[in-house]
């Protein structure tokens, strides 16, 4: 949960708003002391799962997100809430709740909720807790990773205070963390048949330095490596040598080769969503050392 060894330590999570079927998209952010009120009860929820969380400096951002606009390389979303939370006035001080809401109903852009995924089931109101003391994090880190997925369900005050400040139907409010987000995209990626890519989207997201192949025909060949996918392109011939070479009916290839094609554009849109850059790179037969 950590998202690096040094002092201060950030710990990454979210409050999880599980919404009811044909739940209206509310508001999207909160103002300033709306999301102020929203941070307190949630300070007091993370304190009662660890008691040494109320000696951590919580920093929240007043809105709701998409899972793909938290599980992107480098977290960026908390990442610029660590940023902001560490130049706000008097900063240090154990405990401390810092929330930061809307103007005018706008945040700016790098807290912007992304208007193509509003429509999702479950939204998502990330956090930071800082801390000085790396052995201090440490414990509270452990204490969330270990019982935050199973336990970790909001108090009533706090579900009841997301539903009525953001106007949403919430079913259930639980905490997570950003390990615990990404094991439940991976297991909705594994329902949506998208199984195969999450291996490499781990690596982007866990360990973006890495490299990691997707070699499994009759998938799309993908390279993450650099910081980006490389995903190759082949031409009919190159694809059927690759993929079909006993296949010779001529339909056959060509339905085969277009649901290939939709194949790497679904992927292409995942990756992106997911803000790793994506390129197509051209392969020949038997090429794919450019990948």
């Amino acid at each position: 949960m950590a998202d690096n060894a040094h002092a201060p330590v950030h710990l990454l999570g979210a409050l999880a708003l599980e919404l009811a079927p044909g739940s209206t998209t509310g508001r999207a952010t909160l103002a300033q002391a709306d999301a102020g009120a929203l941070a307190t009860l949630i300070a007091q929820d993370l304190a009662a799962f660890a008691p040494e969380a109320a000696t951590l400096e919580l920093a929240l951002v007043g809105a709701h997100y998409d899972a793909v606009e938290l599980l992107r390389p480098g977290w960026p979303l908390h990442g610029q809430l660590s940023q902001l939370a560490a130049r706000a006035p008097g900063g240090g001080e154990g405990g401390r709740v810092i929330a930061f809401g809307a103007y005018a109903d706008a945040l700016p852009d790098a807290f912007a909720p992304s208007s193509d995924h509003l429509g999702s089931p479950l939204r998502l109101l990330p956090f930071v807790l800082r801390a000085d003391d790396e052995a201090l994090a440490a414990q509270v880190g452990e204490r969330f990773e270990r019982d935050l997925l199973e336990r970790g369900m909001a108090g009533a005050a706090t579900a009841l205070a997301a539903q009525t400040l953001f106007g949403l139907q919430v079913e259930h409010a639980r905490y997570l963390t950003v390990h615990d987000l990404a094991a439940m995209m991976a297991l909705q990626y594994e329902h949506a048949g998208l199984a195969p890519l999450w291996p490499l989207l781990e690596v982007a997201l866990l360990a973006p330095a890495q490299e990691e192949w997707l070699d499994a025909a009759p998938e799309p060949l993908v390279h993450y490596t650099d910081g980006e996918a490389r995903i190759a392109l082949f031409s009919p011939a190159a694809w059927q040598a690759r993929y079909a070479p006993e296949l010779i009916d001529f339909d056959q290839l060509e339905r085969r080769f277009a649901h290939f094609q939709s194949r790497q554009r679904q992927f292409a849109a995942v990756l992106g969503a997911h803000g790793v850059p994506v390129t197509f790179v051209h392969c020949g037969k038997g090429e794919t050392a450019d990948v």
